[in-house]
């Protein structure tokens, strides 16, 4: 099976699609991509390059592409969602709280729910709120069995742990659960000897645009750190709305295969451009040329 779909998806692999994914994801063979990660245009934003979409509107908008997503992801995969309200008439909309409502429906799992926090934030003022330092990065799967590498992900201990593990208390040679009676506990003996701790579920990351021209601000770190989480070498990773490439170029640092899907033809060149600088030395998941290639339509 394996064999059959990579001859479908061969004229896709590796390729920045230009073209609107609406209509390119229909081309894609059902069930055939491992993880799929992308930062939509938010409501209301990119007007000049997207055209924009009402708040309102946004679910309408959206459903149909989430239905695509839905076919082309494995049983297995995850689907990763960069998105944030707007505010609209000094209040945030509920746009991505009922889209996630009717992803729901739509046969999705909402699994777990990532913060990017944006440690570079544009600075401003406003009367109400304060300077917006985060996003969020919905995880969507399938199943509640999927794929997933937690030792990818770890992070060092950190120095704290020489002094805190030099004296351990009675409660810390034991479990000790929470007073609060949350079910909680922990056994702070458990760390002796480790070097590294799985992260939380909070990523602290500072925003990154490859182009002055281009809005959107994804570090290519974070799309690295859920294709190291949800993938292996040589997993099929996409993004259909690949922007300046940065989906692409983690993929190629981490020795996976890409799809991407762009409108604007002049993302797609910046794309390849950088793209181009980044290509590794053939290896077992570099397809052979003369295949079929995939034609705009």
């Amino acid at each position: 099976m394996g064999a059959v779909y990579d001859a479908q998806l061969a004229p896709f692999l590796n390729r920045i699609l230009h073209g609107d994914c609406r209509e390119v994801l229909k081309m894609l063979p059902d069930a055939s991509i491992d993880l799929i990660i992308t930062s939509p245009p938010y409501a209301d934003q990119r007007k000049n390059v997207y055209g924009g979409v009402h708040p309102d509107h946004y679910v309408e908008w959206f459903l149909p592409i989430s239905a695509e997503l839905l076919r082309v992801l494995k049983p297995t995969g995850s689907f990763v969602l960069n998105i944030k309200e707007r505010v609209v008439n000094g209040e945030r909309h509920t746009y991505v709280l009922e889209l996630i409502m009717a992803m729901r429906q739509q046969g999705w799992l909402w699994t777990e729910e990532y913060i990017w926090h944006k440690k570079n934030c544009y600075p401003g003022k406003w009367p109400n709120r304060f300077r917006d330092a985060w996003e969020r990065l919905l995880h969507f799967t399938k199943q509640r069995q999927f794929k997933m590498f937690q030792e990818a992900v770890m992070v060092p201990m950190g120095e704290w742990r020489h002094g805190r593990l030099k004296k351990l208390g009675q409660n810390d040679l034991h479990r000790f659960n929470s007073r609060a009676g949350s079910g909680f506990g922990k056994r702070v003996a458990n760390w002796i000897g480790r070097e590294y701790a799985y992260p939380t579920n909070v990523l602290h990351m500072a925003t990154e645009c490859y182009n002055r021209y281009h809005a959107a601000t994804f570090p290519v770190e974070l799309p690295a750190w859920f294709i190291k989480l949800f993938t292996e070498p040589g997993d099929v990773v996409l993004d259909p709305f690949m922007g300046s490439g940065t989906t692409a170029v983690a993929c190629v640092r981490l020795d996976r295969r890409y799809i991407g899907i762009e409108i604007m033809e002049e993302y797609v060149r910046l794309a390849e451009e950088r793209i181009a600088k980044e290509q590794p030395q053939p290896n077992l998941y570099t397809f052979a040329e003369g295949r079929a290639d995939y034609e705009p339509k």
